[in-house]
């Protein structure tokens, strides 16, 4: 019996120091296994950080979010017909277009549905623009994003609106290909439609492999980097071959889950805000008119002037020809992804 009375009262004086511990802003961890203790005097494997609260890292301390994200938009530009835009080379597991726009989608379908506790307070919706993929295709996109509690849209590309804006010839004096065309044409159809978005937008080719922990690991780090920086921000989720080229000067950030680099150069697949996409408008949308060398130079000038940043390793896999140096990124099981995205 006095045993028992024991073990409650140091039950209860335990439950009330966690609770002021948690007024105070602190967590008490079981050092022994790194997990946290409840009320209950379970351990927990809950995260140290919360979206729109704070971000805590071992043993830097806490990150007060003082940018919390109210939304996510993603706009994934799907064309599930044309093999490869600019090479003629085999895509990494030599498989059919359509394959991988539909893995990529599932992929981030699956990524969001991972995280879903987390985005009780953020509104998601994901927006497909397709052009001149089959009604079958289209089918399938519909059986992936029934059900799920993130909203969505399928729409076509307004190919000739679009399109009629674009110089015939390119930096290099070639004529513009049509695919490139259409490439060209759902960019500038994806950024005017951003004009609509509140807050992140995520702008995604249909060729990208995600984890599971993407879309979580690209907002977390959204609202830490830019609480800490006091500025917007861009982020790409690859971490390129072409990045290790050449050896320059960075700035090293560390995520939720993951490092981050400061880097000057992205493809078209990268997340930033409302704000960054009003202020850049035209610069961004040079890239829709006329064909430069390289095709992301006006992006590349917007970060000579903007911090963007990049995961290692990638949250996200770009699957072009293995040998590319836009692709495949190090360190990643790309077949585990590629399985987890099967549909």
């Amino acid at each position: 019996m006095k045993e028992s009375k024991i073990k409650k009262k140091n039950t209860f004086l335990k439950k009330l120091f966690l609770k002021l511990s948690r007024r105070l802003g602190y967590e008490v961890m079981d050092q022994s296994d790194l997990t946290l203790q409840d009320l209950d005097g379970s351990n927990s494997k809950s995260s140290l950080s919360k979206l729109g609260v704070n971000s805590l890292t071992l043993p830097m301390g806490t990150v007060n979010i003082t940018r919390p994200v109210k939304s996510l938009d993603i706009i994934l530009r799907t064309c599930a017909s044309v093999k490869m835009l600019t090479q003629s080379k085999e895509r990494v597991f030599e498989k059919e277009k359509s394959e991988y726009t539909l893995r990529c989608l599932k992929s981030i379908v699956n990524s969001i549905k991972f995280s879903e506790d987390e985005f009780k307070k953020i509104k998601i919706k994901l927006t497909i623009i397709d052009f001149n993929s089959n009604q079958a295709i289209i089918d399938k996109f519909e059986t992936i994003l029934n059900n799920n509690f993130f909203s969505y849209e399928i729409k076509k590309l307004e190919y000739e609106k679009y399109s009629a804006q674009i110089s015939d010839t390119n930096e290099e004096n070639k004529p513009v290909t049509n695919n490139q065309k259409s490439n060209m044409s759902n960019i500038h159809q994806s950024i005017e439609l951003s004009k609509t978005c509140d807050d992140l937008i995520y702008f995604v080719e249909d060729d990208y492999i995600h984890s599971k922990n993407s879309i979580l690991e690209l907002i977390s780090a959204y609202e830490k980097f830019t609480s800490q920086l006091n500025t917007e921000v861009f982020l790409c989720p690859t971490d390129y071959p072409y990045l290790y080229r050449d050896i320059e000067n960075t700035n090293i950030f560390i995520g939720n889950q993951s490092h981050w680099r400061r880097i000057n150069q992205t493809l078209c697949t990268f997340l930033t805000s409302k704000k960054m996409i009003d202020k850049y408008h035209e610069k961004i949308a040079q890239m829709c008119k006329f064909e430069h060398y390289p095709f992301e130079k006006p992006l590349h000038e917007i970060y000579k002037k903007e911090f963007c940043f990049s995961p290692i390793p990638s949250v996200a896999i770009h699957c072009t020809n293995i040998n590319s140096i836009y692709g495949l990124s190090p360190n990643v099981d790309l077949k585990k992804l590629w399985e987890e995205a099967a549909f």
